[in-house]
């Protein structure tokens, strides 16, 4: 099988691209139809252990569209796990961040894939920046809204979606029955790779956000255009900048999700084999 780098596709559809992924993914995992998506960040690569039964690891560059991950603390790999009820998860350890260039089709390619494999909910997680002080490093977030400050969609022409209740309510609720003590933010995702400035961060905060990071609103945007529920969680890593005393580093932002692993892929293994069988749109 070629090398599927990510090169070469320009003047293919997304939803053609897509198809053929997906297909490439059935064939390398035996899987016919995966029916939840999760894209884990950093922090939270370790669930993917303990949600269930392994069925296959595909290096995400032997699939057409995705390219070996860029940034340290992703695994580029995906992963098809077998739940105890028969389901089956796919885990893309490949995320393509918006700051990498390689454009926004690139950025949703793995959610838009995932849907062709058939999943109606997608799980997207990330580390992130705590603007609300209530939000401390190593604690799990749920994303209730986002703000999108990338002046980027997924959309192309005339393509109008409903974002009113991107991230689910239902999902969100179901999560909080398995962990009460789960918080809820508004994530702003920032275009990167800088963090944000004091300034940036007062901004985000008078905005109406909680959290800031790299990540996320884009495919969430591209996940209900293709009819999936999105359930959203960020690992705070560390206080955003003007919040935090210290200097920022990535460094930083990977001891923390080390540290938070053991909690973040407990919590992960508890919700999904929880998620619904059927999407609610």
């Amino acid at each position: 099988m070629s090398n599927s780098s990510g090169q070469g596709h320009a003047d293919r559809s997304p939803a053609d691209l897509a198809a053929e992924a997906a297909s490439t993914i059935a064939e390398l995992s035996g899987v016919e139809q995966h029916d939840i998506a999760l894209t884990l960040g950093s922090g939270w690569g370790r669930a993917a252990e303990q949600i269930g039964e392994v069925v296959a690891q595909i290096p995400a560059d032997q699939v057409p569209g995705f390219r070996s991950s860029a940034v340290v603390g992703h695994s580029g790999l995906l992963t098809s796990i077998r739940l105890a009820d028969g389901r089956h998860a796919l885990v893309i350890g490949a995320r393509t961040h918006f700051y990498e260039g390689h454009g926004v089709r690139a950025v949703v390619h793995g959610v838009r894939t995932a849907a062709a494999t058939g999943a109606r909910i997608m799980v997207l997680t990330n580390g992130a920046g705590g603007v609300d002080p209530r939000f401390t490093p190593g604690m799990p977030v749920l994303i209730s809204d986002h703000i999108n400050l990338t002046a980027a969609s997924p959309l192309e022409g005339a393509t109008f979606v409903d974002l009113t209740d991107l991230y689910s309510p239902r999902l969100r609720m179901l999560a909080r029955t398995i962990d009460p003590q789960l918080h809820e933010g508004v994530y702003v995702q920032f275009p990167g790779p800088h963090y944000e400035t004091p300034a940036e961060v007062r901004y985000a905060g008078i905005i109406g956000g909680q959290i800031v990071g790299m990540s996320t609103a884009l495919e969430a945007i591209a996940a209900r255009e293709a009819g999936m529920e999105v359930l959203g969680l960020s690992l705070i890593t560390n206080a955003a900048a003007g919040i935090s005393e210290s200097a920022l580093s990535h460094e930083e932002v990977l001891q923390a999700g080390r540290d938070a692993e053991p909690r973040l892929a407990a919590l992960l293994a508890d919700i999904v084999p929880q998620l619904p069988e059927r999407a609610e749109r």
